[in-house]
């Protein structure tokens, strides 16, 4: 147990060198990012590095794979240099077991990275979105889905809707739509309803339509003498409006937290929901995936120092990493297409990437 923790704190402490080392370009290099997008905003910089601050948990994310790799090189280097090692195999105690700290490290890292860290880059992704629309517009821009304007489906009891919109514009918590087409469905799929309004404000579960003008769509019904028009008028929904921006935006602005629901909210309304499901998948599977990280870090340079051929070792030990870093992408993309099962694509890639790294690691405990 004494030296589980003596590899433990080894392990955190350079866990923390390289998070520091990696964290600190990320920001210079992104606040140069920040300063040359904004020029033309004139923007303070107190603004210009919050916005950097705003994408660093978004950052540390994507490099906590390249983070977790490169610290188990360096320690298990330090290890070997220092014969530390050597000792540990002499005391009766095999390579495997010294892995153990580092593994569970790994794995209580990824942990809190799905539980703690994703939250966290969704909220200070979602705000940076906001305030960069803020910066440049005077407050959120109309935001669009395609090049005709914003789509939207709700389903329901009665059927579904498709909403057509040029914009929408407001804070998460109030969205509004403007100019506004509804075209209503009934349970057996025919049109029954069409609705023109200025605007649609979500106010709880319906939306508040002003100066709306709606047209029945019944067999034998002449739609223009019988249409109505309401100065406002209420229409249930089942959309909120982070649902709403949810769907403009990507999966990772999207807690893991609220995924699931997302996702069911999302297919109830007759979107596709694959992006989303693969997302979760992958989210769910990162502590498998650093456990990964670490054992290809550990599968080239647990040998002693005197073998020579470090630098290579570690070269093959990076270049592998990315190489399962590409490969868990391509098989993301893969599932997001419908090419191969949501549950394969988020977590073939790490079991896979484990299996061969303990092959790696038994065969050169065999000798």
């Amino acid at each position: 147990m004494t030296l589980d923790l003596y590899y433990a704190r080894r392990f955190l402490q350079w866990f923390a060198v390289i998070c520091s080392v990696l964290l600190t370009l990320v920001i210079l290099i992104d606040l140069n990012e920040q300063i040359r997008r904004f020029d033309a905003q004139d923007l303070s910089f107190g603004q210009l590095f919050g916005l950097t601050l705003l994408n660093a948990p978004a950052a540390l994310s994507e490099f906590l794979p390249l983070i977790m790799i490169l610290t188990t090189i360096v320690l298990f280097i330090g290890l070997a240099r220092s014969s530390e090692l050597v000792v540990t195999r002499a005391i009766g105690r095999s390579g495997i077991r010294a892995l153990a700290a580092p593994v569970l490290l790994a794995a209580l890292i990824g942990v809190l990275a799905v539980s703690t860290l994703n939250p966290i880059v969704a909220a200070t992704s979602n705000r940076y979105r906001d305030l960069a629309e803020t910066y440049r517009n005077g407050g959120p821009a109309a935001l669009s889905l395609t090049g005709e304007g914003l789509w939207l489906r709700q389903g329901g009891a009665q059927g579904q809707s498709v909403i057509h919109a040029t914009g929408y514009s407001g804070d998460p918590e109030n969205i509004t739509l403007h100019e506004v087409t509804i075209l209503s469905y009934g349970p057996e799929g025919r049109p029954i309803r069409q609705t023109l309004a200025d605007a649609a404000a979500l106010d709880g579960g319906d939306w508040v339509l002003t100066k709306a003008k709606v047209w029945p769509l019944i067999v034998g019904v002449n739609p223009e003498t019988n249409a109505e028009h309401h100065p406002t008028l209420r229409l249930s929904t089942t959309l909120t409006s982070e649902r709403i921006r949810d769907t403009l935006g990507t999966a990772t602005g999207i807690s893991v937290y609220d995924l699931p629901s997302t996702i069911r909210e999302l297919s109830e309304a007759g979107f596709s929901t694959k992006r989303y499901e693969v997302w979760l998948q992958v989210e769910l599977a990162r502590p498998l995936f650093l456990i990964a990280m670490a054992l290809v870090g550990a599968a080239f340079t647990m040998r002693h120092a005197r073998f020579g051929g470090t630098g290579l070792a570690v070269l093959t030990a990076v270049l592998l990493g990315f190489g399962l870093y590409f490969l868990r992408n391509f098989a993301q993309i893969l599932g997001e297409n419908g090419q191969v099962p949501v549950a394969l694509a988020g977590w073939a890639p790490p079991v896979a990437a484990i299996l061969l790294t303990m092959g790696l690691l038994l065969h050169a405990e065999d000798g």
